[in-house]
């Protein structure tokens, strides 16, 4: 967690992104640039051995006709940069637990379920204006050595110039968020690296990544 003392990364990104905020001779002030994403730790269970499938359908895996349990979910976003452009070709990985809360991972002991239809690791590429999207299931929230782990998504971004290791959480967990001590560490920048549902379905879900670039 910062030091009282220091600018949070969303009050720096204001600051520095802002310092051309009115436009020469006109006094209009412009857009604000977008708050930068808060980055998390990379965590233990980043995958040693990659699936066959790595494609953005986590629920299935090719070959298999089973789907993975737990209720099926939809992210989409877009990459941004610093200005708010999009960032085009960033690549994307992505795990996460299964919705018992195991990770198909050697060093998680949990005693929860393997589930042998769930993909639990995506490879992902933006397109032309940032977009991304991948289809999961909604992670448990699971017990560690560092306490509870409220539910979340692993992603580790590269874009241009820039690269951020992250983990996403879920709005409509706050309760469990706020027993969660790598989201509280977040503090105010918790709300950038936090996805919303939307209001005409609520498995369909949005999150922006804005990454330190130019």
């Amino acid at each position: 967690m910062q030091d009282d003392h220091k600018l949070s990364r969303r009050h720096f990104a204001g600051v520095a992104l802002g310092a051309g905020a009115l436009i020469a001779g006109g006094g209009i002030a412009r857009a604000a640039a977008p708050a930068l994403t808060a980055g998390g730790p990379l965590g233990p269970f980043y995958p040693i051995q990659r699936p066959g499938d790595d494609d953005f359908d986590m629920t299935m895996i090719k070959g298999r006709k089973g789907r993975a349990l737990g209720r099926v979910i939809e992210v989409t976003g877009r990459v941004l940069d610093a200005k708010g452009n999009p960032v085009r070709g960033a690549a994307l990985e992505l795990w996460q637990c299964n919705a018992a809360g195991r990770y198909a991972h050697p060093g998680d002991v949990a005693k929860a379920p393997l589930d042998p239809n769930f993909q639990g690791f995506a490879k992902l590429v933006t397109g032309p204006s940032g977009e991304w999207r991948v289809r999961t299931i909604k992670p448990s929230g699971y017990d560690s050595p560092i306490g509870w782990r409220t539910p979340h998504i692993h992603f580790d971004i590269k874009g241009r110039q820039a690269r951020l290791v992250t983990q996403m959480y879920f709005a409509e967990d706050h309760a469990t968020n706020a027993k969660d001590a790598l989201y509280n560490e977040l503090g105010e920048d918790a709300v950038t690296a936090m996805a919303q549902q939307q209001a005409a379905d609520a498995d369909k879900y949005r999150w922006d990544i804005v990454l330190f670039e130019n």
